[in-house]
């Protein structure tokens, strides 16, 4: 990718189950786009049913890139992503055509077009002392000393967030520089001091009641579908990976499958585990305040919001 490449990068996103992937696929149809997921459980073959992944049909229809790239007995992390992405959306302007990103991972957006933090890994023993000092001496102490040490991130982050403030002493404690210091901008380019990409987001939103409504809806109809004999077989096969597993509701399927829930306790779990998510996605996406929102409301047809949503993201 070069340097000087200005095109701006297209996305659309909205909580799961907003019908994001039917509308990219009307948009991709009307404007001659291809689509890249930005989904960061679409990656994994035969995680189909419980992904809700483009059909075989759909995919015929506009080419889908980023889809079914490795087993679900295997990790898969955003730098993967980043490169695979890379490469995709060079091959797909290398065809002389344009991508349309659509998914609902709000972490890999923020990957593509702001950076990622270039910090140490974790240090389970380090991070272990601070819990225990949050424990002893409390959240406002430690708040006090990040901002002794690193002012920005203190200011950025809140006394009850403990995650992120252990997170940031620990990064002084390891490195002897502040965490806000060593965000770079980093892309599959991989070139520290990037200016960040042009982009534009066209976003999808609905009612929470209404979103609530086509959540309970499509667990039962994935559930009905063989989401149970899906997830079995995966296990037969070889199994999830820590990365894998982690998606929406395959652990209460298994559950299901080995007889440990019963049918109705598996799709009320599922539902409120993905309710919950949903509001962290949208939790999310407020960090991106260039967002054009699109009214998905009342059962609108994709075609009729795919218009408003090219026109969201311009020429």
């Amino acid at each position: 990718m070069s340097r000087q490449d200005v095109t701006p990068l297209r996305f659309l996103v909205g909580p799961t189950a907003s019908g994001k992937s039917a509308v990219a696929l009307a948009a991709a149809e009307r404007a001659s786009l291809e689509i890249l997921s930005m989904d960061s459980m679409l990656v994994y073959r035969g995680m189909d049913v419980g992904t809700a992944k483009p059909t075989r049909e759909e995919r015929r229809r506009v080419p889908h890139h980023l889809i079914d790239l490795v087993a679900p007995s295997e990790a898969f992390s955003v730098h993967d992503w980043l490169a695979a992405a890379g490469r995709a959306l060079d091959e797909v302007r290398g065809r002389g055509r344009e991508a349309l990103f659509a998914g609902g991972t709000a972490f890999y957006l923020q990957a593509l077009t702001r950076g990622l933090l270039d910090a140490p890994p974790a240090d389970p023993a380090l991070r272990a002392s601070i819990e225990e000092r949050v424990r002893a001496e409390g959240r406002e102490r430690l708040h006090a000393e990040l901002a002794e040490v690193d002012p920005p991130s203190a200011a950025r982050i809140h006394p009850n967030d403990t995650k992120r403030l252990v997170r940031a002493l620990e990064v002084w404690r390891q490195t002897g520089r502040p965490i806000s210091s060593l965000q770079r901008e980093w892309g599959w380019w991989g070139r520290e001091g990037e200016a960040p990409r042009p982009r534009r987001i066209a976003g999808l939103s609905l009612p929470p009641e209404e979103l609530e409504g086509r959540i309970a809806r499509r667990t039962r109809a994935m559930l009905d579908a063989g989401w149970v004999e899906e997830a079995r077989a995966i296990r037969e096969r070889g199994g999830f990976s820590p990365t894998s597993i982690q998606a929406l509701g395959y652990a209460a399927v298994l559950e299901l499958a080995d007889g440990r829930l019963d049918r109705a306790s598996c799709e009320a779990r599922i539902v409120l585990e993905t309710r919950r998510f949903a509001r962290r996605q949208r939790t999310w996406l407020r960090r991106f305040a260039d967002i054009g929102w699109v009214d998905a409301s009342g059962g609108r047809a994709p075609q009729a919001l795919a218009g408003e949503v090219l026109a969201a993201l311009g020429p």
